[in-house]
């Protein structure tokens, strides 16, 4: 199979060691098969330019909240930078060139200017994906200080993100401690493909959703979900060589499926077409 040459940065970015793994770039790799014009390195000197503004206004002595409070200053109050409850689920909210450009964003993206902005001052933060959230939190053992970038950077205690996810879920949510661990780049990546895949599905553009579906797998080749998905899609697509590829290897990874009868209909289905 023959990829673009933006396809095998991703893959030559993803398949390092995930330490390695320059979260930034990999997802503007992303987004650039959206926006071919995109300018990868801009956009990385633009995040660039926003830590050396926060490190010219740090204070002596780095606390974690003194240094939350002054990144919070420049990012939310000077620069703009917000939620966009507007057009949630405008794909262009989980294309970092455009949340850097017209800063708005989802979580997980007003999350990762963050995350990218921190690890350039020196002070190392990490991701956290909360059930239908995604906020930060300084990688400092037992600290338990988190950031609500989506809600222009609201300091979060446990408690609080216990009371955030029975707003966001309408009952009460138990915190389970599984919530709070750190995400890692390729599960961050996993995460935002996931809200891009879903977007584009429901929008009925399978093609995108697709083209989506193949970079998860890169991330997970033996993602036995994206597996299924991906097959369907080449189903829908009339791609019937590798959706029969994809729905016999899934029912091969998971042969007690609960949809294994659907699959195997359709794989005869396709076996007379």
């Amino acid at each position: 199979m023959e990829f673009s040459i933006v396809r095998q940065q991703f893959i030559q970015e993803v398949r390092q060691p995930e330490s390695d793994i320059n979260l930034a770039r990999a997802a503007l790799l992303i987004a650039q098969e959206a926006y071919p014009v995109l300018d990868i390195e801009l956009c990385l000197c633009e995040i660039q330019g926003i830590a050396d503004d926060i490190h010219s206004r740090l204070p002596t002595e780095r606390y974690p909240l003194k240094v939350l409070h002054v990144i919070n200053s420049v990012l939310f109050d000077d620069l703009g930078f917000r939620g966009n409850e507007d057009d949630y689920y405008d794909p262009d909210n989980s294309y970092l060139n455009v949340v850097l450009e017209r800063r708005r964003g989802i979580p997980i993206t007003l999350s990762l200017v963050y995350l990218e902005v921190a690890a350039r001052l020196d002070f190392p933060m990490v991701g956290v994906g909360l059930p239908g959230h995604f906020v930060v939190r300084p990688d400092i053992d037992g600290c338990e200080i988190f950031v609500d970038g989506f809600h222009g950077g609201d300091i979060l205690f446990p408690d609080d993100c216990k009371t955030l996810l029975g707003s966001i879920y309408s009952r009460p949510v138990e915190l389970d401690p599984d919530f709070l661990r750190p995400v890692p780049p390729k599960q961050f990546l996993m995460r935002l493909l996931g809200n891009l895949k879903g977007i584009y599905l429901s929008k009925k553009d399978i093609s995108e959703a697709l083209s989506i579906v193949n970079r998860m797998l890169i991330l997970f080749p033996d993602n036995v979900q994206q597996t299924r998905d991906r097959g369907l899609l080449h189903y829908q697509v009339g791609n019937l060589e590798p959706a029969r590829w994809d729905l016999e290897n899934y029912l091969t990874l998971s042969p007690l499926a609960e949809d294994r009868a659907l699959i195997r209909r359709l794989l005869t289905r396709m076996g007379n077409s």
